[in-house]
């Protein structure tokens, strides 16, 4: 799912501050434990390898591909795997070795950036995020191919969603260029983190935050544009596993004119108690309606949903109150290259229930088949005795093997780091 829940925040280390200066950030510590360095050479700007005694990032600046480095004694580092036992690898937050951080002023442009050790956040108590709750998230994920390259999978288009959002946010976002080679560097700096093929993936977390200090209701002055990254699972260990959604037809998602379309962190606290009450009535999750006509599907609540009928697939429209999930984007093209008919309308509860089959797309599941829908105290199943129907299979098959480079890339869609 594009998973709001997945990760509950950063792993506290309080020697890295970041407050409403710029001279209160303070770099952390060189690694000294060789078993949490990660040596590894950048392959995207000249630098020397990692050493397993001291490393050191220079910022890096989005003008010259050249300027990220690390200064090392040593050059013919290996490279060293994490001490993970990747078969039992979960879906869950796992410390890494090196986080991204940039940072500018209301007004300004983001310029350079650094990586520095992974480790809590200290902010002042009147920050725009904890305060107001300026802030928007972005997920993401790098795949280990066989040959030891790693793919990642359509991160332009994050930046650009991230960029869409800011602006309704009213933040500064640091371009497309900038984004995407902020992921690079931090997913290679986390190479060792990054799981065997076929063992799950590393999951990116860019954050795009107001950071600085502000009493009144008002823009942060200063802005703080973070990634960090965790291995994870496979969220399926043994193949698509269908889940049970009940419709909620009291509380809302989202409402027209609010900011249900943009990938606030907002959004996912108000789903909390929705789907707290779900989950303790054996349900996996909540599916919303329209908050006008409470009739016409939106999310789950973080996931985009689908209805299968014959040889067409529909989803609901974007229209400013569902998030244009990239997984969703992604599904509607590889469906229609498969010979499906797609469709993006308004979908109702009748369409629903009559739908020969129902799944849904995010960032974690890919593609997440529904064995059942409850809606009024009324349950419909789908497949045989709720098992995965043919369609989400063949979907999530294929844009699986396209995302871990086992299929070839006819859609452009991955970016491949050597």
């Amino acid at each position: 799912m594009e998973s709001g829940a997945v990760f509950a925040g950063l792993h506290p280390n309080p020697t890295l501050l970041l407050g409403p200066s710029r001279s209160a950030i303070q770099l952390l510590p060189p690694l000294t434990d060789k078993k949490s360095l990660s040596p590894h050479l950048l392959p995207l700007q000249t630098a020397a390898a990692f050493s397993q005694k001291q490393s050191r990032f220079v910022p890096f600046s989005n003008n010259n591909t050249n300027s990220l480095r690390v200064a090392s004694p040593a050059s013919d580092v290996a490279l060293e795997s994490a001490e993970i036992d990747w078969d039992n690898l979960g879906f869950g937050f796992m410390p890494t070795d090196y986080m991204y951080m940039i940072k500018c002023s209301q007004g300004e442009t983001f310029s350079n950036g650094e990586l520095q050790r992974f480790g809590n956040l200290e902010l002042s108590p009147s920050a725009g995020i904890l305060n107001y709750g300026q802030g928007l998230f972005e997920g993401l994920k790098a795949y280990r191919k066989h040959d030891g390259n790693i793919l990642l999978f359509r991160p332009e288009e994050n930046a650009m969603r991230l960029r869409e959002g800011s602006v309704r946010m009213c933040m500064p976002a640091p371009t497309v260029e900038q984004f995407v080679e902020a992921v690079k560097a931090t997913v290679l700096a986390n190479e060792r983190w990054i799981p065997p093929p076929g063992k799950g993936s590393l999951y990116i977390r860019p954050l795009l935050m107001g950071s600085g200090a502000v009493l009144g209701l008002a823009p942060a002055p200063e802005y703080t544009f973070l990634i960090y990254v965790s291995p994870v699972g496979n969220y399926f260990k043994e193949g698509l596993s269908p889940i049970n959604l009940v419709v909620e037809t009291e509380m809302h998602r989202a409402t027209p004119g609010g900011t249900g379309g943009v990938k606030t962190i907002g959004n996912y606290a108000a789903v909390l108690q929705a789907q707290s009450a779900a989950k303790a009535k054996g349900f996996s999750d909540v599916l919303y309606l329209d908050s006008t006509h409470n009739k016409y599907l939106e999310e789950v609540s973080s996931c985009n949903v689908f209805v299968v009928k014959g040889n067409v697939i529909s989803t609901p429209a974007i229209k400013g109150t569902i998030l244009p999930g990239i997984t969703r984007k992604s599904i509607l093209d590889v469906a229609i290259s498969q010979g499906f008919q797609v469709e993006e309308r308004y979908v109702t509860v009748e369409d629903l229930l009559e739908a020969d089959e129902v799944f849904c797309t995010g960032t974690a599941v890919v593609v997440s088949p529904v064995g059942s829908i409850t809606y009024l105290n009324k349950r419909v199943t789908y497949g045989s005795e709720g098992g995965v129907g043919r369609v989400s299979q063949q979907l999530y098959s294929a844009l699986t093997s396209l995302q871990m480079g086992l299929a070839e890339d006819t859609m452009g869609w991955i970016v491949e780091l050597k």
